[in-house]
């Protein structure tokens, strides 16, 4: 290895030193490379496997790989959703002693998927309209923290299943600006437009392959971002009037926030110098609402819309049991042991890289749903869970680390849990409990 190889890492895996750092990224052998599908980019990218786990690696310049470094751990500890840094190697060498481009190493984001390895076939308009909300909302999670992206796209965006919704995550930072003061209207408007001629241009190229589903127009399906985009940012922004016997307005308002998965740590009230009215805005709003109240009741770190699933049916168990009145994180761990638990654990170990727990749970209770629709009356949740593995889940293709060729997709089973696999044996799980 070259001596002048320079790792900047906060973290150093010593799999790094393994890598063939002194061969061109575009000759690297088949036995270092991991065959994911991935999005369009300008700069070429591999995926290796590191220590067990996936990276991905692009050539860039030394100088932005080290921006982008610095941008991914700032944003990380803004707490904005996006791959984790890993480390930035620079000095590389080939065998001539040529010098070669400097690369960025990142996490590959487990259960995650670019936009195109989300259908098999054709894109249908309805996964479009949920995969341009996700980015939306993305996008105004970064401009509350004053992230200017500058290239806002669906191939710059991983996406993960949430509860039948996607939830999105930041991929390319290299082009992105924080600006601790705010963004002005005028870097939100760009960041929109140029979101909106992306996403057109993306769904134009999968039309122009026959991969989108016939009477679908990608224009409008770009403009979703617009409105979908200025709808939320108008919840969490917009100053509300109202008189001052109409307090409830001010609880109806941080309830709404709530319900998008967001909390209010200040608010501004301002009143009338005759107390007619109250003007009420949001000072400082943080997302992940949900996900916060269930990880501190179970300790379980999901999605949003996961989480509100999650809460509901851990609220509908407090009612069925009829301990209302007692302490929630007792009956939240009862829960998580007697019912969520049960059934990640008896999902057959070669199935558990379908999709996450989380994810499998909320499938779960939806395949319970229309069971008992159907027959018309409530199914028992464990009959309901062997019908979801045998029918549903069985014939999924695995996302916990989704392989195959650039263009294609296969699967390849990934080992994500060590828990072993629980029989219907009783001394293991009470059966009766998941009714």
């Amino acid at each position: 290895m070259p001596d002048a190889l320079s790792i900047t890492a906060s973290s150093v895996d010593p799999g790094l030193l393994t890598l063939p750092w002194s061969t061109p990224l575009a000759d690297w052998p088949s036995s270092s490379i991991v065959y994911l599908p991935k999005g369009i980019s300008r700069h070429l990218v591999r995926f290796a496997n590191l220590s067990g786990r996936v990276v991905a690696v692009k050539e860039t310049t030394e100088a932005m790989a080290r921006r982008e470094y610095d941008m991914l751990g700032n944003l990380d500890r803004l707490d904005v959703p996006c791959v984790q840094r890993v480390a930035v190697i620079a000095g590389r060498k080939d065998a001539d002693g040529d010098p070669l481009p400097a690369v960025l190493v990142t996490a590959h984001l487990k259960f995650s998927l670019p936009y195109r390895a989300l259908f098999t076939q054709v894109l249908r308009p309805d996964t479009a309209t949920r995969l341009v909300d996700a980015l939306a909302a993305l996008l105004v999670r970064l401009h509350n923290v004053g992230f200017f992206w500058g290239d806002v796209s669906l191939s710059n965006t991983l996406f993960r299943r949430d509860a039948g919704a996607f939830a999105a995550y930041l991929v390319d930072a290299e082009t992105g600006e924080l600006h601790e003061s705010g963004l002005t209207p005028g870097q939100r408007a760009h960041d929109l437009d140029v979101a909106r001629t992306n996403i057109a241009g993306e769904i134009m190229d999968l039309e122009a392959g026959g991969r989108l589903e016939g009477g679908v127009d990608a224009v409008a399906i770009a403009d979703g971002i617009v409105s979908s985009y200025h709808s939320l940012w108008a919840a969490l922004t917009d100053t509300e009037t109202f008189r001052a016997d109409e307090a409830w307005r001010l609880t109806k308002r941080v309830q709404r926030l709530n319900e998008l998965g967001f909390d209010i740590g200040e608010m501004s009230i301002q009143t009338t110098a005759d107390g007619t009215k109250v003007s009420i805005q949001p000072k400082v709003v943080d997302a992940g609402h949900h996900q916060r109240r269930l990880l501190r009741l179970t300790g379980l770190d999901v999605e949003e819309n996961q989480a509100r699933r999650l809460l509901n049916d851990l609220d509908e168990f407090r009612a069925r049991i009829s301990r209302l009145g007692d302490d929630e994180e007792m009956v939240a761990h009862e829960w998580v042991t007697r019912v969520f638990e049960p059934v990640v654990k008896a999902i057959p170990w070669d199935l558990r890289a379908k999709l996450e727990p989380a994810e499998v749970f909320h499938q779960l209770l939806e395949h319970r749903w229309y069971l008992s629709q159907a027959k018309g009356k409530s199914v028992p949740l464990a009959e309901a869970l062997s019908s979801y593995i045998d029918d549903v889940l069985r014939h999924r293709r695995d996302e916990a680390t989704l392989m195959g060729p650039p263009t294609e997709t296969m699967s390849l089973p990934v080992i994500t849990s060590s828990v072993p696999v629980v029989d219907d044996d009783e001394d293991d799980i009470d059966w009766r409990d998941l009714v």
